[in-house]
C-alpha cells in the first residue's frame, strides 16, 4: 500500500512539472559534491595522489569491502558485471558521474530483496545442532559465493548460528533461574527455546531489511563517496550536512549516555575507547576493542545491531540520564557477556589530572604517581582549565610529599591540545624543541618548550611514562619527547597507537559562487599535516616503542592505526638539534631488572599467555555449528577470562596509596568524592603494571 502511495505521488509531482526541476537540482548537486570534493583532496590532501586506473582499482576494491564485507549479498557472478568498472572510476569521477554506483545499487538492491525471500524460507523450519559442521566468519579471507544457491548455503549456516548462540543464552538463563530457585522464571523445553530462538532471529533479520528499505539514496551514495576518500587515509572523509551535525556533538561530549567511541567496522560496532568519568569507565566492564553485538533498553528485547549503520546504532545506545542500556559485547578474547550500564553525564573530576602517592612497604621510597585520562584545553575561556597547568599542581602537590620519581600514565589517553603537550613536555626538560609538524607544502613548523629562551624544569627527578596501545596522538608526542632526550623510561605495550595525523574541516558550500540553491553540499575532513619527532622519524603508524616493553592483551594482535585500511605510511625527515639529558637512565640494566621481575611474576606471565590465545582467537577462520561443542567451547573461553580477572583483581601488598595532604581536606568534603577517590585507590593497588614502573624507579639512579 504505501509503495502504490509513493508511485502516485510521484506521478502527482511529474505532472504539476517539479521533478524534473528537483532532478536538475538534485543532479547538479550531486555532481558538485563530486567536483569540490576532489578538487580538495587535490589541493588540501597532505598527500597528492594520482587519479589513475590503479587509485580506481582500490576505490572499487575498498567500496565492496564496505557494501558486503560480510560476503552475504554479492556473487560471483554479479563481480562480472561489476567488473566492468574497475579500472573507470577514476574517468567517472573526472566526469562527475555515478555510473558504477547507479549499477551497484541496483545488483545490491535485487540480491536483497532475493535475500528477503530464502532466510523467512530457511528460519521456517527447525535447526539440527548436533551434527559436526562449521560456519567461516574471517569474512576477508572467504571467496563471494558463486551463485544463489552457494548464497543460500551460507546464509543458512550463518542463521543457524545466530540461532543457536541464542538456544546457548536461553539454556544458561535457565540454568541460573533454577539455581537460585527463581520461581518467577517460566521453563522451557529446547524445542520451546529453538523454536523461539528462531522467532528472535526472523525479527532481527526483519528488522535489519527493514532498515536498509529505510536508507535515503543520499546516505548510499555518501557511503561511495567516503570510499573515495578513504584511498587517501582512514581519518578523512565526506560529511553531509547532517553528519557534519552528529560529529560536532560527539565532540563536544555534552550528550547524556555511555561515554564509549564506537567505529564501524565490516559490520560490526566497535568500542574504539572509552572516555573517562563516563558511565562506561565507572561501571568498568566495557573495554576499547570489544564489539557490541545488541542493545537492549533495560529489561526489554534486545536489538540486534550487526550490520547497523553506526549512527543508528547509537540512537539505540544513547539515552537520558538514568536509564538503563544493556549491550550484549562479544570480548576480545571470544567471550560473550550482558553488560549493564546506567546512562549518565561525565564526572568532571574525573577526566582531570590528579595524583598519588605510593609507596613501598619494605623500603618505604615514596613514588608520585600522575593520571592524566586527556590533553584537555578550555578554548572557549582563557582562564579556563589546561591540562598541563593541572599537571604543573599536581607535580607541586608530589614533591610536598619528598617523592623520590614520578610516574606519569598516559595509558588510554587519545591526545588533544597540541599546545599542552609541548608545554608539558617542558615541564620535565630544560629547553629545547618538542615535536615538528609538516604540511604537505615547505619546512615543517618546530614547536618547542615555552622556556627555551629561559631554561629550567619544573621536575628534574627520576621520569616513568606509562603507555599502552590505546595511547594516541598527543600522548605519542609526549612520549616520543621524553624517550628522544632519554629524559625519562618509556614503559608499555609493544608500541602505541600510531596516530601521527592531523585534520581539518573544509566547507564545500565555500566553492558556490552565486549558487545558493543547491547549498548545503556538506564538509570534508582532510590529513593535512603530520607528526614528527625531533629525531626525525614520524609518529604516524609505528607509534611509540617503549625502553621497556610488559606483556599486554593486544601484545601479538594489531590494533591502533595498523588496524586501519589505507594507513598513511611512516617516514621521517630531517631530525632538530637537541641536547640529551644530563642524567641518562641505564636502560639496558633497567630492561634485564624489569624482565627478571616480569619472568617471575605469575600474573604478567598469565597476561603473556592470554595474549597468545587471544591471537589464536583472532586468526580462527571457522566456528562449531553444534551447540554441544559451542557451549564446551564457551565454558572454557570464560573460565580462561575469569582466571586473569581474578588475577588482576588482587591487591598488591608491596604498594601503598596516600592521598596528597593538598588534596585532602577537597577529597573529604563530598561523600560521593570520597567513595570515588577511595575506588580510585584500589584500582591503582590492583594495577601490576603501575607497581613494576615504581620498581623501574627504585631501579633508577
Amino acid at each position: 500500500m504505501k509503495a502504490k502511495i509513493w508511485i502516485s505521488s510521484s506521478l502527482l509531482v511529474t505532472l504539476f512539472g517539479f521533478s524534473a526541476y528537483n532532478m536538475h537540482i538534485s543532479e547538479d548537486k550531486n555532481q558538485m559534491i563530486i567536483k569540490y570534493l576532489m578538487k580538495n583532496l587535490k589541493d588540501n590532501h597532505y598527500e597528492a595522489i594520482d587519479i589513475n586506473d590503479n587509485f580506481s582499482q582500490e576505490v572499487y576494491d575498498l567500496y565492496l569491502r564496505r557494501i558486503d564485507g560480510g560476503k552475504r549479498f554479492l556473487t560471483q557472478t554479479d563481480l562480472e558485471k561489476m567488473d566492468a568498472y574497475k579500472g573507470k572510476l577514476d574517468d567517472e569521477l573526472n566526469e562527475l558521474n555515478y555510473e558504477f554506483f547507479d549499477v551497484t545499487e541496483e545488483i545490491l538492491n535485487r540480491r536483497y530483496q532475493q535475500t528477503q525471500e530464502f532466510y523467512k524460507e530457511i528460519l521456517a523450519q527447525p535447526f539440527d545442532f548436533t551434527a559436526a559442521e562449521t560456519v567461516d566468519m574471517k569474512f576477508e579471507k572467504m571467496d563471494f559465493a558463486k551463485d544463489k544457491d552457494d548464497l543460500k548455503v551460507r546464509w543458512t549456516k550463518l542463521l543457524k548460528y545466530q540461532t543457536m548462540t541464542r538456544v546457548a543464552d536461553m539454556i544458561e538463563e535457565q540454568k541460573k533461574a533454577e539455581e537460585k530457585k527463581d520461581t518467577s522464571y517460566h521453563a522451557k523445553t529446547f524445542v520451546e527455546m529453538e523454536a523461539a530462538a528462531r522467532k528472535k532471529v526472523l525479527k532481527s533479520n526483519d528488522d535489519y531489511f527493514s532498515r536498509i528499505a529505510k536508507f535515503k539514496m543520499e546516505d548510499r551514495r555518501s557511503l561511495y563517496l567516503n570510499t573515495v576518500t578513504g584511498v587517501y587515509d582512514p581519518h578523512t572523509g565526506y560529511y553531509p550536512p547532517d553528519d557534519k551535525d552528529d560529529f560536532d556533538i560527539s565532540m563536544s561530549g555534552k550528550l547524556e549516555g555511555i561515554g564509549a567511541v564506537l567505529e564501524e567496522k565490516e559490520g560490526y560496532i566497535k568500542v574504539k575507547e572509552i572516555n573517562p568519568g563516563t558511565a562506561s569507565a565507572r561501571q568498568g566492564e566495557l573495554k576499547a576493542g570489544d564489539v557490541i553485538l545488541k542493545v537492549a533498553q533495560g529489561a526489554a528485547e534486545a536489538v540486534d545491531i550487526v550490520d547497523m549503520p553506526l549512527s543508528d546504532a547509537v540512537k539505540l545506545i544513547r539515552g537520558k540520564k538514568g536509564t538503563e542500556v544493556r549491550l550484549t559485547v562479544k570480548k576480545i578474547d571470544g567471550t560473550q557477556r550482558v553488560i549493564p550500564i546506567v546512562r549518565d553525564i561525565v564526572i568532571i573530576d574525573e577526566t582531570f589530572a590528579k595524583s598519588l602517592v605510593l609507596e613501598d612497604t619494605k623500603t618505604k621510597k615514596k613514588v608520585g604517581f600522575v593520571f592524566l585520562p586527556r590533553f584537555y584545553a578550555d578554548f572557549q575561556d582563557r582562564n579556563g582549565r589546561r591540562c598541563s597547568e593541572d599537571v604543573k599542581k599536581e607535580i607541586e602537590k608530589l614533591k610536598a610529599e619528598g617523592i623520590q620519581g614520578i610516574i606519569l600514565d598516559l595509558r588510554n589517553n587519545g591526545g588533544g591540545s597540541l599546545q599542552d603537550v609541548v608545554d608539558m613536555t617542558g615541564l620535565f626538560i630544560d629547553k629545547g624543541p618538542v615535536v615538528q609538524v609538516k604540511g604537505r607544502f615547505g619546512e615543517p613548523n618546530v614547536l618547542a618548550d615555552k622556556n627555551y629562551f629561559y631554561p629550567g624544569t619544573q621536575y628534574d627527578g627520576k621520569l616513568v611514562v606509562l603507555i599502552n596501545s590505546y595511547s594516541a596522538s598527543a600522548s605519542e608526542i609526549l612520549a616520543a619527547a621524553i624517550q628522544d632526550y632519554k629524559r625519562g623510561v618509556i614503559i608499555g605495550s609493544p608500541s602505541t597507537f600510531g596516530k601521527g595525523t592531523v585534520q581539518r574541516f573544509f566547507n564545500l558550500d565555500d566553492y558556490l559562487a552565486g549558487q545558493g540553491d543547491i547549498k548545503p553540499l556538506g564538509q570534508v575532513k582532510l590529513t593535512t599535516q603530520k607528526f614528527y619527532r625531533i629525531n626525525g622519524g614520524a609518529t604516524q603508524l609505528k607509534g611509540v616503542v617503549p625502553d621497556i616493553i610488559v606483556p599486554d592483551n593486544f601484545a601479538y594482535i594489531e590494533v591502533g592505526e595498523k588496524e586501519q585500511e589505507h594507513y598513511m605510511p611512516w617516514d621521517e625527515i630531517k631530525p632538530v638539534q637537541y641536547d640529551l639529558w644530563k642524567n641518562l637512565p641505564n636502560y639496558e640494566q633497567l630492561r634485564r631488572n624489569s624482565k627478571k621481575r616480569i619472568d617471575a611474576n605469575a600474573t604478567f606471565q598469565m597476561v603473556n599467555e592470554h595474549a597468545k590465545h587471544l591471537k589464536e582467537q583472532e586468526d580462527r577462520m571457522s566456528y562449531p555449528l553444534s551447540l554441544e561443542a559451542y557451549q564446551l567451547e564457551q565454558k572454557g573461553l570464560k573460565e580462561k577470562s575469569d582466571k586473569l580477572e581474578k588475577a588482576l583483581d588482587v591487591e598488591i601488598t608491596g604498594m601503598k596509596t596516600i592521598t596528597p595532604k593538598a588534596d585532602e581536606s577537597y577529597v573529604a568534603s563530598d561523600t560521593s568524592r570520597t567513595r570515588s577517590h577511595e575506588d580510585w585507590k584500589k584500582n591503582i593497588r590492583q594495577d601490576i603494571y603501575i607497581y613494576e614502573a615504581m620498581q623501574v624507579i627504585n631501579d633508577m639512579k
